[in-house]
Formats: C-alpha cells, sequence, structure tokens
C-alpha cells in the first residue's frame, strides 16, 4: 500500500507543478533505466524539481557454480529529483527519492545431461521439476548523481544526461522448485536453499545500480 501512495504522491507532484509553472519541460529519456519522461520544473533560478518514470524488460543468461539461468530483467522506476545548478550554467548535481519496482525473474536451466545439480547433488531434470526465483530490491531507494543541461532555461528543444548511481540495498532472492518427485522434494529443499545462497552472492553487487541516461527536452 505504502509503494502505492509514494506512486500516487509523484504523479501529483508532477500535476501540481505543470499547472503551477509556464515553463515546465518534459523529456524523453533512454539509459540504464529503460525507455522513459520526465518533467521538469523551475524552484529558483538554480534550482529545478524532476519526476519522471522508466521501464525496461532485458533478458539474459547467468549462472553460480551449479547452475544455469535465464534471467528477465524488469525495471521499473517513479522518481522525484531535485536538480541544483551550483554555477548557473548547465552542470547540476541532482539527488532524489526512487520508488523502485526494479526486479529479476530467474528460471533455472538443466545442463546438458537433463539434470541440475544443487550442492553437490545431481537430479534428474524430471525429478527435480521447475526451479524458478525472484530477486528483488529495496522499494523506495535514494539518488544521488551530476548531470549536464537546464531544459527549462530556454524555450525550445535541448538535450540533456545524467550520470549517478540508485542505491537499492542488498538484493533479496527468493529461489523455489515445483513439480518434484515426492521420493526427493525432502532433501532437495535443503540443496535449493543452499543454491539459493548462491544466486544471492551472484546478484550482491547490484545493490547499486548505476544511471547513465540521456534525455531529449522540450521547453514550453
Amino acid at each position: 500500500m505504502k509503494q502505492h501512495h509514494l506512486i500516487a504522491a509523484l504523479l501529483a507532484g508532477m500535476f501540481c507543478a505543470s499547472q503551477a509553472q509556464a515553463d515546465i519541460a518534459i523529456a524523453a529519456d533512454l539509459g540504464t533505466t529503460g525507455v522513459g519522461a520526465h518533467l521538469s520544473v523551475p524552484l529558483q533560478s538554480n534550482l529545478n524539481a524532476r519526476f519522471g518514470v522508466g521501464f525496461l524488460n532485458y533478458s539474459y543468461d547467468s549462472s553460480t557454480d551449479d547452475v544455469d539461468y535465464k534471467l528477465k530483467l524488469k525495471l521499473r522506476t517513479f522518481d522525484a529529483l531535485l536538480d541544483y545548478f551550483p554555477m548557473d550554467g548547465a552542470f547540476r548535481v541532482s539527488a532524489g527519492v526512487v520508488y523502485n519496482g526494479n526486479k529479476i525473474d530467474a528460471k533455472g536451466k538443466p545442463n546438458k545431461n537433463g539434470s541440475y545439480t544443487l550442492n553437490g547433488n545431481t537430479y534428474t531434470a524430471a525429478s527435480a521439476g521447475q526451479l524458478d526465483g525472484t530477486i528483488d530490491f529495496r522499494k523506495v531507494a535514494p539518488y544521488i548523481g551530476i548531470g549536464w543541461g537546464n531544459p527549462v532555461k530556454e524555450a525550445g528543444w535541448g538535450i540533456s544526461s545524467d550520470i549517478g548511481v540508485l542505491f537499492q540495498g542488498a538484493p533479496k532472492t527468493a529461489l523455489r522448485n515445483t513439480g518434484c518427485d515426492p521420493l526427493v522434494c525432502a532433501a532437495l529443499k535443503t540443496d535449493v536453499a543452499a543454491e539459493n545462497d548462491k544466486l544471492a552472492d551472484k546478484v550482491k553487487d547490484f545493490k547499486a545500480y548505476p544511471v547513465l541516461r540521456i534525455s531529449a527536452s522540450y521547453r514550453f
């Protein structure tokens, strides 16, 4: 419920800001947060508020020491940022809060022999069933970064960029299996838990997510 309240607050902020200011700018974004959009509103001569969203789905393969995985990255971010221009130019320092809906779905793949090796024990794919998991992150995450470009400074089109870090915390992994043979389910439970620890170690560096983004903007 708190997540929905945060999204509603961000959207309300975008609406109120757009109603209160005439010289707003909108931007289309492309970068490591996916495809998105931002709305910028001037608060002072050297300070803007910025509200935006980003989305991306991306699939790739990875593995732990024992298991190969098909991973599907789902990026879903809603942010509220302040852009400070210390020299009244294009350079800016940005900070704010992000609703972080990022997650990774993991699907285990049997090896070329049609089996899984979990915690040193080998199971056929038929007896182990399907190995699935999720990797989640902290839902409310701070952001800090720098950038170039002030989209509200002049009317018309502009280009800007962001370089920063989203501090989304240590990933939480949840690996499970379904459809296992009843004869091996009990032993498999312990081995899946051990593999979950390996998966958590594999993704531990994701707690700081790099943000690289370029934007094309238009100021009304």
